[in-house]
């Protein structure tokens, strides 16, 4: 039963208020998230040894030894605060995201804890007004189910091309941090060679972190050292001769260089993954949004009799990672020729549609009153012991990939483009 899965798997242990029981009321999901890994499986020929979904979405919480913390994050930077009329979510993740807080609240602080004034300002305000102030300051914001479920914008750019066994395609990853690096390392399990492209000046900020999650991430490709600002043409070089290009920054980042989609002509049968935090159209597109946010967005949120708490470990980044997995084998095997824009709150939101199990599921809503609810207890100083039935995520098989020096494989890269862009076949 999905239940079970649910509990065993660890994230039952990862979602639930800190001081209360596990939650399952997201248990569902797990239907929709194994189904996206079996299909992609399915159309690369991934053997069944692969790890399924739960592993997916549990694992870096294993490594890192997150725990639930209710309406904060397990990771610990974002918090779920009631507002006036509903909930919404504030990610902080940066130095820089928690300097911009007193322009944001309109008022000097004069203690490094933000949370507390920012709880109290956003209970005297409605969540759509407080959100559209922090997106204008560049914070990661979302009101809770703001984002209803809808289909992928998928379009045909270029031209097609037959099939090819997964082992003759290259693939140029251009993300960072958990959503584009899954997708880019499930690739890399179906036989892909995959390119790890990170900035001379920004590398991918997992480096910073735990080394075994950036590990489990990207061990399996190459690396290589992109100069964006200095030497754009050698970046186009590399995305025009790739199979797969998978890019996760807001789309002006790219187009400033000419290295967007709409930038540079596409190689036949060419699939291009775009990962944004909320779509790559109109405004939404400059909202920046990490895993835990952009889930509230969705809506994809546990359910407790003290009101809504996160769902797992940002939940909406692993989600998206295999997702778009399965997005870029199917539109592989139809022939390539396509861009695909996939935002994390939107993949939330169809993970969302599956339901709610387990009591209290079901009874929350975007507008359910945020001030009748008895807050947890909650803070880096609680500790809860597991109870009966409670199991904690298991450690992921990383691998025994060393972690590679940024740049360290660009001769065998460039010498790879070559090959591609000058051979008669085209690679």
């Amino acid at each position: 039963m999905t239940g079970d899965r649910w509990e065993q798997s660890g994230l039952a242990f990862l979602t639930g208020d800190p001081d209360g029981p596990p939650d399952h009321s997201c248990a569902p999901l797990l239907d929709r998230a194994q189904a996206n890994l079996d299909r992609f499986r399915t159309l690369t020929g991934v053997r069944a040894s692969h790890p399924d979904a739960a592993e997916f979405l549990s694992g870096r919480a294993a490594l890192t030894g997150f725990r639930r913390g209710g309406r904060i994050s397990a990771g610990g930077a974002a918090r779920l605060i009631a507002a006036r009329d509903t909930w919404c979510a504030l990610s902080l993740p940066r130095p820089d995201d928690v300097d911009l807080i007193p322009a944001l609240l309109r008022h000097p602080l004069e203690n490094t804890d933000v949370w507390p004034h920012v709880e109290a300002a956003v209970a005297e305000s409605d969540a759509a007004e407080f959100v559209a102030r922090a997106r204008l300051l560049g914070l990661a914001a979302a009101v809770l189910g703001e984002v209803t479920p809808a289909p992928t914008p998928i379009r045909s750019r270029g031209t097609t091309r037959a099939h090819r066994p997964m082992g003759d395609l290259l693939v140029a990853d251009l993300s960072s941090l958990w959503a584009g690096p899954l997708c880019g390392r499930l690739l890399a399990d179906a036989g892909a060679t995959v390119v790890k492209v990170e900035g001379v000046t920004r590398p991918d900020g997992t480096r910073r972190g735990n080394p075994e999650f950036f590990t489990w991430m990207n061990g399996p490709k190459l690396t290589y050292a992109a100069d964006f600002s200095r030497d754009p043409a050698a970046v186009a070089r590399l995305l025009q001769a790739a199979d797969v290009v998978i890019e996760a920054s807001r789309p002006r980042a790219l187009a400033r260089y000419g290295l967007d989609a709409d930038g540079l002509a596409p190689r036949p049968g060419q699939v291009w993954l775009r990962i944004t935090a909320h779509g790559a159209e109109n405004e939404a597109a400059q909202w920046v949004g990490f895993g835990d946010d952009a889930a509230v967005a969705g809506g994809l949120v546990g359910h407790t009799p003290r009101g809504p708490v996160f769902c797992a470990d940002a939940i909406a980044d692993p989600l998206t990672g295999i997702e778009s997995a399965r997005l870029v084998a199917e539109a592989l095997d139809g022939g390539g020729g396509r861009l695909i824009d996939v935002a994390l709150s939107a993949v939330a939101a169809r993970h969302a549609a599956c339901g709610t199990t387990g009591p209290g599921a079901g009874a929350l809503s975007p507008r359910h009153d945020p001030r009748t609810q008895k807050p947890p207890i909650h803070g880096p100083q609680t500790e809860r012991r597991p109870g009966l039935g409670e199991t904690r995520p298991s450690v992921p098989l990383v691998g025994g990939h060393p972690i590679r020096a940024v740049g360290a494989d660009n001769p065998v890269v460039d010498a790879l483009v070559d090959e591609r862009l000058t051979s008669p076949r085209g690679g």
